[in-house]
């Protein structure tokens, strides 16, 4: 795809009815050939939509009006494109426990979970978070997770974690505030509720800090592997994390993990894994395929505002 392209498309599928902010940005960037031009400049993998936006937005530039956001980023492109060339969106969205909720939950009790891409590992949680589906409450204290369920009965409990760690080629702390400030830069304008759940799920973190590893997926995933407790279920799962990941390497990570004790939880496009067939996503708008061991269930949205059971 063409870099217009790539923005279009974030615009279309990605932003649209979710940011509008984001949305009037990214179908700006189309039509801009300045900004289209330094972008070039780039390599491939630093180009995407979120990565500029949030830059901009860690550096306190205007996402608002999208001339504002062309000059800022014109006058200011050398430290933007630093920042840029140095980091990775990071994305770490806790309410995206809400879609794991269900598989987590139907598995062999005790826990032990693997996250691949863990960022700062706030989604290492999901049995210290509350949970609302519908008129549905589970658990207690902050945050409070909400989601749409369809086609499915929500979980009736939470799962039992006895161990928990998180593999990243850049681990965050939630306890230094500059990576805290990259976290929040990296929520989308509007998305006030997000911010305050980071927050929320950040003092969780903070308060039991899991272990977090400086590592590749492939090389390091099976070390890590083998330090979790025998007597509990192995969980390696990532979500929105394998499409920074070349097709090659996709290829060898599945490898990997399914020759790993435990069980595989992927929530990715459904561009990024192979599956035989799928059902037709509900609506236009961007949806990851939640899938267990290799086979999909659910269609889910990237924030885990909802999740849609396969019939």
């Amino acid at each position: 795809m063409t870099i217009a392209a790539i923005y279009a498309d974030f615009a279309a599928h990605e932003a649209h009815g979710v940011s509008p902010a984001y949305e009037r940005l990214a179908s700006a960037v189309t039509r801009d050939r300045e900004l289209l031009a330094l972008l070039a400049l780039l390599p491939p993998a630093k180009r995407q939509p979120n990565l500029l936006f949030g830059v901009v937005r860690l550096l306190g530039g205007p996402v608002e009006d999208p001339t504002a956001f062309h000059d800022y980023t014109v006058a200011n492109w050398p430290v933007i494109e630093a920042e840029m060339r140095t980091r990775a969106t990071q994305t770490n969205e806790a309410g995206r426990c809400a879609v794991l909720l269900p598989v987590l939950t139907a598995l062999p009790q005790p826990l032990a979970l693997l996250e691949v891409g863990a960022s700062a590992g706030l989604c290492l949680y999901p049995d210290r978070y509350a949970y609302r589906y519908g008129d549905h409450l589970i658990g207690s204290g902050e945050p409070v997770l909400a989601c749409t369920a369809t086609n499915m009965a929500p979980p009736t409990g939470l799962p039992q974690v006895v161990w928990r760690a998180g593999l990243d080629l850049n681990p965050l702390d939630v306890t230094d505030p500059a990576d805290l400030a990259w976290l929040d830069a990296l929520i989308w304008p509007e998305h006030t509720h997000r911010r305050a759940r980071l927050r929320a799920a950040a003092a969780v973190v903070a308060a039991d800090p899991p272990l977090l590893v400086r590592g590749d997926l492939v090389d390091d995933l099976p070390a890590l592997a083998a330090q979790s407790p025998p007597d509990a279920t192995l969980v390696v799962f990532h979500s929105s994390v394998l499409y920074h990941v070349p097709t090659p390497r996709r290829v060898t990570f599945a490898e990997v993990v399914r020759g790993l004790p435990g069980n595989w939880i992927a929530n990715e496009a459904p561009d990024v894994l192979p599956y035989d067939t799928l059902p037709m996503p509900p609506g236009e708008a961007l949806h990851n395929v939640l899938a267990l061991d290799g086979t999909p269930l659910a269609w889910t949205r990237s924030h885990g505002q909802a999740i849609n059971w396969f019939a």
